[in-house]
């Protein structure tokens, strides 16, 4: 089991260092909201960072 851990951190390690280089600093505040929200059964704080990173990823609207 300690491979399975490790890779799983390296995985989550991985996938926000390219959040934060293609969202910045925005894009870890929401992907950190929707994380800690899910771990806390939070929907208030989850459905914020699923927001905050839906309006990331949908750009502006022009």
């Amino acid at each position: 089991m300690p491979v399975l851990a490790l890779v799983s951190a390296i995985l989550v390690v991985t996938f926000e260092q390219i959040v934060q280089w293609k969202y910045g600093a925005t894009g870890i505040i929401g992907l950190l909201l929707l994380t800690v929200g899910i771990k806390a059964k939070s929907p208030t704080v989850s459905s914020a960072g699923a927001v905050v990173l839906a309006l990331l990823v949908a750009g502006p609207a022009l």
